[in-house]
């Protein structure tokens, strides 16, 4: 997904591509020098044992389990650490006081560790996203149709439309940033996880398309949209999952929207645009729009399915590229992959590659990718 949210959002190729920046091969001195399991047995005992214990097992939810983790991996989080790339008070004091080879001694006592054994699905709920909101969705259809194609004039159709975009409107309408609407009574109900997997059922919706309306010109309409097409893309397809599609919208809706940009939504640079239209091309642009042919801007049925199998490329424990520090995930602990995805997400751990990957997703969607890996067996 282009993908949100996440707003999902899950997301989330993920946990530790991060780390290739970080040691993508060793160095000289860390071939030549064997590392020391016993050395670094006594350093489990010494400083680690509190949170990861002797065998590798996290002490508590959110702790990583360490045991038969991938040892340039386990290596490269300790640099992260002492270098402040990775942000952990206790790690980071931890890793300031240990040498090169105590890192090294302590990676591979926990690396040679069998894995830590787990009851593959035990106490885990694998999260549907795009499920759990077709669920939300039933209490929607009334006004905006079941798979979100309104038919109600002045009802904006929700089929396709951008789903960060959507949780953003949803969060104005609490606010009263938007004039009330009978949705009101039910948005108060709703989680930030609930908003997300609503989003995603109806961006992962196909947009009906649209005849053309009784009122304005799309002919007319096409020239003054030239300025608009920057941020909602061409005829109104945005790909942009912060910015709303057009394309395929009630046009009443449209006017209503435009119009309201004059006065009470709070869009400093629509509010310039829209101020210097007259009512009759405001008719035309929503004219315009209503009649473009557009498309799910998601593919929430298959999304988890699809990241896990990205992920699987450099993450499966029988993927093992000497050139790469990445960790195996499958058996960790939920809680903990969940924090990572969102650190990196938020460019709270550091790795270019991996906050590229895991930004567009939102919570739900990461949520979704942890939970998935957290019940496979380690290997």
């Amino acid at each position: 997904m282009r993908r949100f949210m996440m707003i999902i959002a899950l997301p989330l190729v993920l946990i530790g591509c991060a780390d290739k920046e970080s040691s993508t091969a060793k160095t000289t001195a860390e071939k030549q020098v064997a590392a020391d399991v016993n050395a670094g047995k006594a350093i489990a005992e010494r400083e680690c044992k509190g949170c990861h214990r002797l065998d590798g097992r996290g002490a508590a939810q959110a702790i990583p389990h360490l045991g038969a983790q991938r040892e340039r991996y386990l290596l490269a989080a300790l640099k992260a650490y002492k270098e402040g790339k990775r942000t952990h008070a206790a790690l980071k004091d931890v890793a300031g006081h240990l040498s090169e080879a105590d890192m090294r001694n302590a990676a591979a006592y926990y690396s040679r560790l069998p894995p830590i054994a787990t009851v593959p699905g035990k106490d885990i709920q694998l999260i549907s996203p795009y499920e759990q909101g077709k669920t939300l969705a039933a209490a929607c259809a009334k006004c905006h149709g079941e798979d979100g194609n309104s038919t109600i004039r002045g009802t904006p159709g929700l089929a396709g439309q951008q789903p960060r975009y959507f949780v953003l409107a949803i969060q104005e309408y609490l606010n009263r940033e938007r004039k009330k609407a009978p949705m009101h009574e039910m948005l108060p109900g709703l989680s930030k996880l609930d908003m997300e997997n609503l989003a995603l059922y109806f961006a992962s919706q196909a947009p009906v398309q649209r005849a053309a309306p009784p009122f304005g010109d799309p002919a007319a309409g096409e020239p003054l949209t030239a300025v608009c097409g920057g941020c909602h893309g061409s005829h109104g397809v945005s790909t942009d999952t912060a910015t709303p599609g057009l394309a395929g919208q009630d046009p009443q809706y449209l006017v209503d929207a435009i119009k309201a940009y004059r006065t009470t939504r709070k869009r400093e640079n629509m509010r310039l645009y829209v101020t210097g239209l007259s009512d009759k091309d405001i008719d035309n642009i929503a004219a315009f729009y209503s009649v473009q042919k557009s498309k799910a801007a998601e593919k929430g049925q298959t999304i988890v399915q699809d990241l896990t199998e990205k992920c699987n490329r450099c993450h499966a424990s029988d993927v093992d590229n000497p050139a790469m520090a990445v960790p195996k995930i499958g058996g960790q602990d939920r809680d903990y992959l969940t924090m990572a995805l969102r650190a990196y997400r938020d460019d709270r751990r550091e790795s270019t590659t991996m906050h590229k990957m895991s930004l567009p997703y939102g919570d739900s969607i990461i949520e979704s990718v942890a939970s998935f890996y957290a019940s496979q067996a380690a290997k």
